[in-house]
């Protein structure tokens, strides 16, 4: 069967229309006798920007709505932000494409210093992620946290009333929305992990849309697919979601795909990292091992700790 028409499902938020938009333009110009349009659903994460997100849980937390039209057929396929996406999607639904990844690392942006190392004694560091709360107080204990919510923008004029010292974001989300002269320093890794598949944009389909996942597979990005089949299969290992700080990096060289990988308490007094290379054909076992080992060095006992503090 003919596809005439692909409708998107996207948030509203000023990213996710940019990545419905990278989707519809990157359609169009491939197959330009499809019609395609965009779709604006709200998600609970949306309606609900005053609780932390730690707080109201983290399950589909800003997918579940767009997947409900998906699989009701309002939509035919669902363009994310794939760190959005739970490692296990609802029955009859899988991710039919990945966009090529922008770079996956985290940012600090201040109008008053340069750096994190610059930061003086007590500063104050907003961020909604307690995977970047975490690692930040295990760089720097003596910093104070805040939570943040909202999308980008809404972040950006916060912290900008606020007068905070900084504000860590990711790379990706800065940069499609062309932000770059607000960042100070992109974070090494070795200081902040990523989280589980940032920068990727994902498209989500239905498994039975065979004649559409077909077409899709001219937007799939192979290496993007390989690192984060390996990330996934780390934070389904892990059974982490956005409540439990769980970081990864991967790169591919020279035909061995590497993955760096932390978990962390959340007032980053424990943070236990590993790193693991392999076949990039064997990246969702790599993620596995990763998880295993980070497991076994005294993982299991902060997946503890945070499943009691809940």
């Amino acid at each position: 069967m003919a596809v005439n028409k692909i409708i998107i499902g996207t948030r509203g938020s000023e990213l996710a229309k940019w990545q419905a938009e990278w989707a519809k333009k990157n359609l169009e110009n491939l197959y330009s006798e499809i019609r395609v349009e965009i779709k604006i659903i709200k998600t609970q994460g949306d309606q609900v920007q005053d609780i932390s997100l730690s707080k109201i849980g983290d399950k589909g937390l800003f997918t579940k709505a767009i997947e409900d039209e998906l699989l009701e057929g309002s939509i035919d396929i669902a363009v994310h932000s794939l760190k959005d996406l739970p490692t296990q999607l609802p029955e009859g639904l899988i991710i039919g494409a990945v966009s090529k990844r922008e770079d996956s690392r985290d940012v600090f942006i201040s109008s008053k210093y340069d750096s994190l190392t610059q930061l003086p004694w007590g500063a104050t560091v907003a961020t909604g992620s307690l995977r970047r709360k975490s690692q930040l107080l295990n760089f720097r204990k003596d910093l104070d946290v805040i939570d943040i919510r909202g999308n980008i923008t809404t972040r950006l004029i916060k912290f900008d009333d606020a007068g905070w010292d900084g504000l860590i974001l990711a790379f990706a989300g800065i940069s499609r929305l062309g932000q770059r002269d607000r960042i100070k320093q992109i974070i090494p890794e070795d200081v902040i992990l990523p989280a589980v598949s940032q920068g990727v944009i994902a498209i989500e389909t239905r498994k039975a849309d065979v004649v559409l996942n077909e077409l899709l597979k001219a937007l799939n990005n192979n290496s993007s697919m390989t690192q984060i089949l390996a990330e996934r299969s780390l934070l389904r290992t892990l059974e982490g979601g956005c409540q439990v700080p769980i970081g990864a990096y991967t790169r591919l060289e020279n035909s061995s795909l590497n993955l760096k990988a932390m978990i962390g308490s959340l007032d980053g007094k424990k943070v236990l990292r590993t790193e693991i290379s392999g076949s990039p054909s064997d990246a969702e076992e790599l993620g596995k091992n990763a998880g295993e080992e980070l497991l076994s060095a005294g993982g299991r006992e902060i997946l503890d700790e945070l499943r009691a503090i809940k």
